[in-house]
């Protein structure tokens, strides 16, 4: 064996054996002990391939990226690791340390604590120092102090305790909130959006077909309405879409933002919430369109606050109905994040169908740019040749480039003083100087895929990146 590497007789042990995972994770820990961080990446996700749920590789390829500094995909692989009861004290403290990093101080103090409880022996002196945390393991928490259980639904009460100025604060109502977002008539249908044929098909079965046959439907018991979950890289489509489902079946359409939902005061976001759905029932058939929901909705672990707790438990309580009915009212939710909703909303009967928008494929972005194109002055126009060279491009990148295009035909109708039509080739020289905004979200979104996908939920994006 050759003094020259080291490494050689672990080496030499794993290409004997490819498939002991723990010699892979002795060389992958070696290699980062060597400075070898691109290395152990590569021992690690072999690591991983053979064993995916295998913690110690986990935080292995986490540390493979802190040493490269690549914090972001470090922090995607721990978020959800540090949840399993297999999680050790270094990798809690690793995941302080990137929290910190991003300057979630509170959570790192967290962090860092729980992973010294752990093991004492994963402390970090000059972290701690820097976060003013005092030395010494840290106690266990007080088992009659604990949170009560998250999985319970919080039913809606009237507020009668807080008090501003000495006046009452309002109480809860079905009345609609005096900034309410309007009931929209949508007047677009599935023909106005350009491709997800099987999105679509999704849609017309839980939703469509429900209206369309309700005695069918009730023949069997099964209710009308119920939730759906889009959720892909921005710019994809899913508030377009839940618009047209609401125009397809001539429903009233409520889009709710974080601003018609969120309050300062204590209780009064649940209320909002509370008479957003009210005013959707009393509408019905309605759409109720939550963008963003992972805002309204994020993981109630990750939470300090009793306050945020109370509006996810608020909002799991509509969507059972519990105090009332949701026949008839259909919840679509769109998120960038899935990862970041909490894993109650994707049980049966609230958010039970999960749907991936991706970029639109060859046939739909020609479909897409069609749409965009409608009524402008072309000649010689090929979508598909254009659509062909905008792989990856999003609905609105590809919005981007009609506009691109459009500016570039103007400047020159400035100078010579004569509109010309658009070519294909006016479109072609815009997508060269852009680049698909997906990309970055794919990068975040593979991490999650490949290691925090339990149930197969992001399977959709394994398939769509052929993984």
């Amino acid at each position: 064996m050759s003094d020259a590497d080291p490494l050689a007789q672990l080496r030499e042990a794993v290409r004997l054996s490819p498939g002991n995972v723990p010699l892979r994770q002795a060389l992958g820990d070696a290699l980062l002990a060597a400075g070898r961080a691109a290395d152990a990446e590569a021992e690690f996700r072999a690591a991983l391939h053979l064993s995916p749920e295998n913690g110690q590789s986990k935080l292995g390829l986490a540390r493979s990226f802190f040493q490269q500094g690549r914090r972001s995909h470090a922090l995607v692989l721990l978020e959800d690791h540090v949840r399993s009861a297999d999680a050790t004290g270094r990798a809690h403290v690793l995941y302080a340390r990137l929290l910190a990093g991003i300057g979630e101080v509170e959570q790192a103090v967290a962090q860092y604590k729980a992973g010294v409880r752990k093991d004492p022996g994963a402390s970090d002196a000059e972290f701690a120092e820097r976060m003013g945390i005092r030395g010494g393991p840290m106690p266990a928490p007080d088992a009659d102090a604990a949170e009560p259980d998250d999985d319970e639904v919080f039913e809606a009460f009237e507020s009668e305790s807080e008090v501003e100025d000495g006046k009452q604060r309002a109480a809860w109502g079905d009345g609609d909130a005096g900034n309410a977002p309007e009931v929209e008539r949508p007047k677009i249908r599935f023909a106005d959006v350009g491709g997800m044929e099987a999105l679509k098909e999704e849609i017309r079965l839980k939703i469509i077909h429900p209206l369309a046959h309700a005695d069918l439907y009730k023949a069997y018991g099964k209710a009308i309405g119920g939730g759906i979950l889009l959720y892909g890289p921005p710019g994809c489509g899913k508030t377009h879409l839940a618009r047209a489902t609401a125009g397809e079946i001539n429903a009233g359409f409520i889009a709710v933002g974080i601003h018609d939902v969120l309050d300062m005061w204590i209780g009064n976001s649940e209320r909002n919430l509370h008479q957003l759905f009210a005013q959707a029932r009393r509408n019905a058939p309605c759409v109720l369109f939550f963008d963003e929901v992972d805002a309204l909705g994020a993981s109630r672990t990750d939470m300090k606050s009793s306050g945020g707790r109370h509006l996810i438990n608020q909002f799991l309580s509509e969507l059972d109905g519990v105090k009332a009915s949701n026949d008839g009212v259909l919840i679509l939710g769109a998120t960038n994040a899935p990862w970041h909703l909490d894993s109650a909303f994707r049980r049966p009967g609230r958010f039970d169908r999960i749907l991936f928008v991706p970029p639109p494929d060859a046939a739909a972005r020609a479909d897409v740019l069609r749409l965009h194109l409608k009524g402008k002055p072309q000649e010689d126009l090929d979508c598909d040749v254009i659509a062909k060279k905008s792989d990856g491009f999003s609905g609105a990148d590809l919005k981007a480039v009609v506009d691109v295009a459009i500016e570039a035909k103007l400047r020159e109708a400035m100078k010579t003083g004569t509109p010309l039509p658009l070519r294909t080739k006016d479109l072609v020289a815009a997508i060269a100087g852009l680049k698909p905004t997906t990309r970055e979200w794919f990068a975040a979104a593979r991490n999650y895929a490949l290691y925090a996908n339990q149930g197969g939920t992001y399977d959709e994006i394994l398939k769509y990146l052929k993984l």
